[in-house]
């Protein structure tokens, strides 16, 4: 188990969307991970989604449960492309195994900027990682605090 250091990356939302090689993705889980979360805080979401298996589960513990790319890519795109900017700061993350079934916990503060203002949302992630590929993502966050920050004037 590795504990890694706090990390923060700003996402700016005029990059643009490519696909990473396969051939340059880690190849341990902690660093698998990390290379996930920076290329949807890069607007690459395409090459993001690359790294989930075709039936990957989504699970916004509070909210919902969606399985497969394509419906990972409308639930989270379609929240991301409401935000101005956004940012995942990776405060803790421990992993466990390998690629082939690695298991991967972070403790994070997601960021949106919505209507000219930033939204900090205290999250708790989970994802395991099989066959090369994230099988499950669940993230755990207080749906209330984060429902009242939105609706803050």
């Amino acid at each position: 188990m590795r504990l890694r250091p706090k990390s923060r990356t700003t996402s700016e939302p005029k990059s643009t969307e490519t696909s990473e090689p396969k051939s340059n993705l880690p190849k341990d889980p902690d660093a698998f991970v990390t290379t996930f979360i920076e290329s949807i805080q890069g607007h690459r979401l395409t090459a993001a989604l690359e790294m989930v298996s075709d039936d990957c589960e989504y699970d916004n513990v509070p909210i919902t449960k969606v399985f497969g790319r394509s419906a990972i890519e409308q639930t989270l795109g379609g929240f991301l492309a409401e935000c101005s900017a956004y940012e995942w700061l990776i405060h803790h993350q421990v992993s466990s195994g390998d690629l082939e079934h690695g298991v991967v916990m972070n403790e994070r503060t997601d960021r949106f900027e919505i209507d000219g203002r930033w939204v900090d949302l205290d999250v708790a992630g989970l994802f395991v990682i099989s066959n090369g590929k994230i099988a499950l993502w669940r993230d755990y966050f207080d749906r209330e605090i984060f429902t009242k920050a939105l609706a803050a004037k």
